[in-house]
This record gives C-alpha cells, sequence and structure tokens, in this order.
C-alpha cells in the first residue's frame, strides 16, 4: 500500500542570505529525499559539479542555442543563494535534485519567434508591482524590498518564515490577472515535474521556487490536462548548458546579473557568526581594515564609536541588530566626519566586493574558450573582475606573446584588455599599456567567435578574412592593418593588404584615398618595433600614394568653403605620411601632384594655398617663387575673399614664413592696407580665422613686429619693405651724382 509523499513549498527570493539560512535549516530538519529547484532542467547533468571543490560562487549557469548562441541565458548563484544552498545540501547527501522551470529549449525557441514577428498592439499590462510594499509601508519601510531585506534577509533564522510568504503570497495573488502566456508555461511545467516526482514515488518532496510561484504549485491549482493543453506544441532550440565564473559585480545588474543591491553585504550576512562577534564589530572591522589599506585615518577609537552609533541607531527603529543602512550612518558621522567620500569606497569595495567565481576544468565548454584559458595560464594572465593596468615591454618575448593575445581576442570583439590611446600611437615606442577587466559575459562572446575557428589565432584570421571581404571603406581597412599587424596574424595582413589594393584601383575618391595613407604609413614606419614583416604593407602603400597623386588636383577642384576646409586635413596627414614613407620615386610623384594643384586656377583657394605652403616648407620652390605666388594671389585683380582663403591656406597656422620672411610680411602687410573698406570688412573675419590658429607666442610676436617701425638692416635694405638689391642700386649712383649736382660723399646707400 503506497503512501502520498509530502510536498513542501519553500518561497524564497532569489540570492537572499536569510532565506538561505532559513531553508538550510529547515532541510536538515525535515529531511526531503528529493529536491525540486526552479531552474532549467538542461543542466541537470552538470548538479554533479557541485561536489567539486573548484566549482567555487559566484558562478553561472550559461544556456545558449547551438545555432544562434547569441540567444543565451545566465542563471547566477552566489554562496548566500537559496538555491545553491539547497543543491550543496542534496549533493553532499545524496538526495535527488533536478531543475524544473521551463526548459530553455523552449524559452529561447519563443524569444527568438517573438523577436521575428511584429507584435500587435494590444492593450498594455499592468506592471505587476512588488506585493510586499504594502506591508513596507504600514511597517513604516519606503518599499517592499527594504521591508523584506530587514525582515527575512537580515534575520534568516525561523524556518517558519516559508509558511508565512506562502500564505501572504496566496493572498496577494488571489485579485492580480492572470498570469501572461510565458508565466502560465513556466508554472505548469513545474506542475508536470512535481507530479513526476510523486509518481516516482519519493515520500518527502522539497519545492524550492521564487515566492510569487507558491500559490500555483499548490494542489488543485490546476488539471494535468490543463497543463498540458498550456505546453502543447512549444517551439524547440537545440541548447546546450555549462558553468561559468561570476562575480559579485555582476550580480547587481538586472537581467542576466540577479538584481542584488549589495551581494558584499549579503556574503558577510552568510558568513558572519553572531555568537562569536556582534554583526556591527564584524562590519566594521571589514570598513577599518580596507580603509587602512587606502592610508585613511580610522583608529580603534573611531570603530568603537561607530559601533555604538550603529547599535543606538538600530534600537531607535526598533531593531535587533543594525542593517546596513544604520552602518552607513555610523561610517558616515564618526569616520566620514558628515562626508559621503568614504561610503564611495566602502560602497564599491565592501557593499559590491570584487569576488570572481571559478569553474572546474572539466565542464563542457567550447575549444575555443580551452584556448584562451590555456594561453592565460601559459602567459600569467589571470581572468580577474577587478580593472586593473598591464605594461608590457615589447622586447620580452612573453609580454609580446601578451599583446598578440589581447590584439587577436580585440578582433573577435572580447574586450578584455582595451589599450590606452597614448600607448598605442605611440611612436616607435616598445611599450604597451593596457586596462584589463574580464566580464563573465565573455563566455558568450567565445562561443560566439568559436564558429570562425577553435583557435584565438585561426578564429581571429577567419574572423578578419569575412570582414574584409565585405568592407568598402578604405580608411577602415587601413586601420585594419595595423590591428592585424599587432595581432601578428600574417594571414589576415594579406587579406587586408590585397582588399585594400583590390578597393582602391577601383575607387574614385580621393579623399577616401588621403585618409588612408597616414594609418598604412604608421604601420610601415613603425611596424619593426614589434619586428613584424611590412613589406607587403609598403607596396601597397606605394601604390596608393600614386593613386592620390593622380586624383589630387581634380579632387580639389570646384570645391566650396566647407567641402575645401573638409579635404585640408587629410591633406596635411597624407603629406606627413608621405614624408615618412620616404621613397624617392613616391615623394617626387606627390610633390608633381602639389605643384599642380598649387598652378590650378579652378582648385578651392585655401587647397592651392596649403599646396603652395607644403612646396615652400619642403624646399621645392624658393622663398622667392613663393613671394612671387603670394603677390599674384594678393593683386587687385584676385576676388578679396579668394585671396583670404589662399592665404590662410598658404599660413597654414604656422606664423613662421612670416616672422623670418621679410618680403611676405611686406606683400601681406601692404595687400591689407590696400583694400577699400568694403573688401577689407568682407575678408576680416577671415584673415582674423587664419590667425587665430597661430599659437600664443606666435600672436605675440607677430604683433611685437607690426608695432615697430620698419627697421633699417645693415645691408641698407628696409627690413619691412620690398628686399634692395645693393650691386643694382650702387651701379645707379653716379648718373644720380650728375643730375642732382651734389657731391658723391652726400649720396648714401638709403
Amino acid at each position: 500500500m503506497s503512501t502520498t509523499p509530502e510536498v513542501r513549498l519553500f518561497g524564497i527570493r532569489h540570492h537572499g542570505p536569510g532565506c538561505a539560512r532559513s531553508l538550510r535549516q529547515a532541510l536538515d530538519e525535515w529531511q526531503p529525499d528529493a529536491l525540486l529547484v526552479e531552474g532549467p532542467p538542461e543542466a541537470d547533468a552538470l548538479l554533479h559539479h557541485l561536489a567539486d571543490a573548484a566549482l567555487v560562487p559566484p558562478v553561472a549557469l550559461l544556456v545558449h542555442a547551438l545555432d544562434v548562441p547569441q540567444r543565451a541565458v545566465f542563471y547566477p548563484f552566489a554562496r548566500f543563494s537559496p538555491e545553491w544552498q539547497a543543491l550543496q545540501w542534496a549533493v553532499g547527501r545524496g538526495v535527488t535534485a533536478r531543475f524544473i522551470d521551463l526548459p530553455r529549449a523552449h524559452a529561447l525557441a519563443l524569444d527568438q519567434a517573438e523577436a521575428e514577428v511584429p507584435v500587435e498592439p494590444t492593450e498594455p499590462r499592468r506592471p505587476r508591482s512588488d506585493p510586499f510594499d504594502d506591508f513596507a509601508r504600514a511597517d513604516g519601510h519606503p518599499d517592499g524590498e527594504s521591508w523584506w531585506n530587514r525582515w527575512v534577509e537580515e534575520r534568516g533564522d525561523d524556518t517558519g518564515i516559508f509558511a508565512a510568504i506562502a500564505e501572504a503570497m496566496t493572498e496577494m495573488r488571489r485579485d492580480e490577472p492572470p498570469p501572461d502566456d510565458r508565466e502560465a508555461q513556466r508554472e505548469a511545467h513545474m506542475r508536470q515535474c512535481l507530479r513526476a516526482a510523486r509518481k516516482e514515488g519519493f515520500a518527502r518532496i522539497a519545492v524550492v521556487c521564487g515566492a510569487w510561484h507558491v500559490p500555483a504549485l499548490q494542489d488543485g491549482v490546476s488539471s494535468v490536462k490543463a497543463d498540458a493543453a498550456t505546453l502543447k506544441g512549444l517551439p524547440k532550440l537545440k541548447v546546450q548548458a555549462t558553468w561559468v565564473p561570476w562575480s559579485h559585480r555582476h550580480l547587481t545588474r538586472a537581467g542576466y546579473g540577479a538584481g542584488v543591491v549589495s551581494p558584499g553585504w549579503y556574503d558577510f550576512l552568510w558568513q558572519h557568526d553572531p555568537d562569536r562577534h556582534p554583526r556591527a564589530a564584524g562590519w566594521l572591522a571589514k570598513v577599518a581594515t580596507l580603509l587602512r589599506a587606502h592610508e585613511i585615518d580610522c583608529s580603534s577609537a573611531h570603530v568603537i564609536e561607530a559601533i555604538r552609533l550603529a547599535d543606538t541607531l538600530a534600537t531607535l527603529r526598533g531593531h535587533a541588530t543594525p542593517g546596513l543602512a544604520d552602518l552607513d550612518e555610523a561610517v558616515r558621522s564618526v569616520i566620514g566626519q558628515g562626508d559621503d567620500a568614504v561610503l564611495g569606497l566602502i560602497g564599491h569595495a565592501l557593499h559590491v566586493g570584487e569576488a570572481l567565481g571559478t569553474v572546474p576544468a572539466d565542464v563542457p565548454i567550447v575549444p575555443l574558450q580551452r584556448d584562451v584559458e590555456a594561453q592565460q595560464k601559459r602567459l600569467r594572465l589571470k581572468a580577474e573582475v577587478a580593472q586593473r593596468v598591464l605594461d608590457l615591454d615589447l622586447r620580452q618575448p612573453n609580454d609580446l606573446e601578451r599583446s598578440r593575445l589581447l590584439h587577436r581576442l580585440r578582433l573577435l570583439d572580447l574586450d578584455w584588455g582595451v589599450p590606452d590611446r597614448g600607448s598605442r600611437g605611440a611612436k616607435g615606442s616598445f611599450h604597451e599599456t593596457w586596462r584589463l577587466q574580464w566580464a563573465p559575459e565573455f563566455a558568450i562572446t567565445l562561443i560566439e567567435a568559436s564558429r570562425w575557428g577553435t583557435t584565438v589565432e585561426a578564429a581571429a584570421s577567419s574572423r578578419i578574412a569575412d570582414r574584409v571581404a565585405q568592407e568598402t571603406s578604405l580608411p577602415v581597412l587601413a586601420a585594419l592593418v595595423d590591428d592585424v599587424l599587432r595581432a601578428d596574424l600574417p594571414g589576415a595582413v594579406q587579406a587586408v593588404t590585397q582588399a585594400l589594393d583590390r578597393l582602391a584601383a577601383v575607387t574614385g575618391d580621393t579623399a577616401q584615398l588621403l585618409q588612408t595613407l597616414p594609418p598604412l604609413a604608421h604601420v610601415f614606419r613603425y611596424g619593426d618595433v614589434r619586428g613584424t614583416d611590412t613589406a607587403q604593407v609598403g607596396v601597397v602603400l606605394d601604390h596608393l600614394i600614386g593613386r592620390a597623386a593622380i586624383g589630387l588636383p581634380l579632387a580639389c577642384a570646384a570645391l566650396d568653403d566647407e567641402a575645401a576646409h573638409a579635404l585640408r586635413e587629410p591633406l596635411l596627414a597624407a603629406h606627413a605620411a608621405v614624408a615618412r614613407r620616404a621613397g624617392d620615386d613616391q615623394t617626387a610623384e606627390w610633390r608633381r601632384a602639389l605643384a599642380g594643384l598649387a598652378a590650378l586656377d579652378s582648385a578651392a583657394a585655401l587647397l592651392r594655398g596649403v599646396a603652395m605652403r607644403l612646396l615652400l616648407d619642403d624646399g621645392v620652390v624658393n622663398a622667392d617663387e613663393a613671394g612671387i605666388a603670394l603677390q599674384h594671389q594678393l593683386s587687385r585683380a584676385t576676388d578679396p575673399a579668394a585671396a583670404a582663403s589662399w592665404l590662410e591656406g598658404f599660413l597654414n597656422r604656422n606664423a613662421l614664413v612670416l616672422l623670418h620672411d621679410a618680403r611676405i610680411w611686406a606683400l601681406i602687410d601692404g595687400w591689407l592696407a590696400g583694400l577699400g573698406d568694403a573688401h577689407f570688412q568682407q575678408v576680416l573675419p577671415l584673415v582674423r580665422r587664419s590667425f587665430a590658429e597661430f599659437s600664443r607666442s606666435e600672436r605675440r610676436s607677430l604683433g611685437e613686429r607690426a608695432a615697430q617701425p620698419p627697421k633699417v638692416a645693415a645691408s641698407g635694405a628696409a627690413a619691412d619693405g620690398p628686399v634692395w638689391n645693393e650691386v643694382r642700386v650702387a651701379r645707379a649712383l653716379p648718373l644720380l651724382h650728375q643730375l642732382l649736382g651734389l657731391p658723391r660723399e652726400a649720396i648714401s646707400h638709403d
């Protein structure tokens, strides 16, 4: 004769230390022979890992679709999670344990279907409020969360709390509208799992679930037929489950996290033994240790006074022991002297904490993740949730390999390390500085990236090959060359450079060609710091310089002021890139293009001025030739606005040519002085803009020179006027002597 199995429902709040302590006590007292837990049934095969000492919380169950890895969900567990403690209890005693939530194979398929099919507008569903908000307001708490935290999580010493939770939830759900489809499906599946456990002959069945679901799992709520109809025809995906490390910081997040505000505090509550020392003393000892480590004054007297104040605040509020709010107020008042700055440090380090879990080596993972873990171990790069700075000396083999690994992972969209901008762009530097911070979500990133290969090198190379096949931007491809060279991926370098050459051959966009030259020239010039072969880059760079030179004059023609200013910076950067390449043929070809641009009347005046200044700086034209061009551009026949634009380009934000060339100073001075009022007002903003781009010291020097009267040079030529030819003047002196009838000695060279 069979007996009816006894079922007890334990409604808990996920990740609550008080629930966990009370639940552990209840299980010890009742000794069930079966444990059913709200969670993904696909993870049942992983429960044996709970007996492995290498599985250290915080950890999470990751369930993902095999064909669409981005369809995934995490089930986090902390040391203080009731589900974790219940499962640990069951596995340690050989008690049957299993998960009973709706299989993720169905849930992920439903998610995908909802994402693909537009949802018809419907009456918005009234959002569910916290069922304990009414209790909280009646008891003087601002919300249900703080009420539950005070009376359940910060106590956790009463197994009778579960009966009270079940009664409260039953009353709360009595007036609630029916659950939505997804919630109905979940609860129907939980009831089916409970019925199956009963049929298997277990005598005492413990069900651990969210408190809200307790009324839905009680006898008589729904029939077998009704639940079967609810679950009939659900779509399904192939899924895989595994354990992944989690962190306290990620427990604070909603969604994939857990929504726990202060996991560090909850972990303290779980570990704290009130029989050994009071709660306030234990917590404030941790606070004092932290502050002293950061060289913040926190004496024993501070701690004693803070303990007294926290206990007093708790008593005034009718609490048996201080809560986190009481302790924070005591720290602010006694240690922080009313300042919240200290609480900012405590909040990050103690309220949340930097705990990162570990998982056993034999948990199922994709080969790519296994390769990453092996390289982390070999290169002594520990995955840590706390951010740390890593300074690499690329002359050291181990540091060079670390750099390559981090760059390869970035090509797979896994930003474990982010390079400091300054170190990345340092010319010829043997150092790289990285900021490392591991995130548990990287497990999904690696699963998604595993379709590209089973090792980091193979996956990164395949990922780049696929990307360049679809890329249509020359500047993006040029920047990618630097990335793949830093990652030391020869095959990817070849793929990117070939794509660059192929795209450049058919593009008519000279502006894109100009933007492509600087990153390529940088890679070519400084790539040898990392010991990389940049020969392929040099070949492509030469081709691009030639194509940019051919198209430059025409690209600068018929441009308005806005377009001309937009092309100015790419032109200057491309000129610097050509100089960095330092090849005679390429330099000569580029300079011929600049000369053609400078002489092209249809080109934008600003860019013609820039071209002439670059030719002057490179010594291709001398000061006399530049002066003739300047005189021509500033003549009365030239529109003043066009002349001002040319002058802006010629000055090129550099006042040296004005400060050191008297002829150019005189020409510009004469042009400005000769403008009529209307023309002067027209060009004044343009000229002002040109001079505003000079440095402060240059503007000061120009002002001082303009304030001085023209000086006479030792040669007899006015320093600020036209340059005199002393030989020609001397030839005219005898004739001048005869015409004026003056003594020869009366005629000076002035």
